[in-house]
């Protein structure tokens, strides 16, 4: 799945989008609008926390890093205890240190507004919506066509590169 992502100018031309991309059988659990606050979005799927925010980015790269730091801590005990540990508290360290970096840059993620989304923050504030839609690669063409073809005033924004798996559905 790849994100892309249009400007619509009003409310009027996102609903027709959105009405469009539900003929072609795109469900809204794959479309996200974001507005301007107290925009009211009638029956249009608005985007979650998990859009609006770095939430997802955070809690990977805080696995990452914690368990980094979980097996270096795990490692240096090793040198300083002085005999020999099983692997099991080294995974068990490893995945303690995970675990708290995920919680911990999860948190932080939540206060940190979607890096990608920040580049339409003027144009949201002036009005326009944005349009994130979720479809597979080989529809991109497609459905980008298709919406510019029918709503010029509509801007194909771009392409986000991948999408990780959808956890929350």
């Amino acid at each position: 799945m790849r994100r892309i992502y249009f400007l619509a100018p009003n409310i009027e031309t996102t609903h027709k989008i959105v009405d469009e991309l539900r003929a072609e059988g795109i469900e809204d659990r794959h479309m996200h609008i974001l507005a301007k606050r107290d925009t009211p979005l009638e029956d249009m799927p608005e985007a979650s926390v998990f859009e609006k925010t770095d939430f997802i980015p955070a809690l990977e790269r805080g696995a990452a890093l914690g368990a980094t730091t979980g097996l270096l801590a795990g490692l240096v005990g090793l040198r300083f205890a002085g005999f020999a540990i099983a692997g099991g508290p080294i995974l068990g360290i490893l995945f303690f240190g995970a675990t708290i970096g995920t919680m911990m840059s999860g948190l932080a993620g939540l206060q940190v507004g979607n890096s990608r989304v920040k580049e339409y923050a003027d144009a949201i504030e002036r009005g326009e919506l944005l349009v994130m839609v979720d479809i597979p690669k080989e529809r991109i063409d497609a459905m980008s066509q298709l919406i510019i073809k029918h709503h010029p005033s509509a801007q194909f924004e771009g392409i986000e590169p991948l999408l990780p798996p959808s956890y929350f559905k």
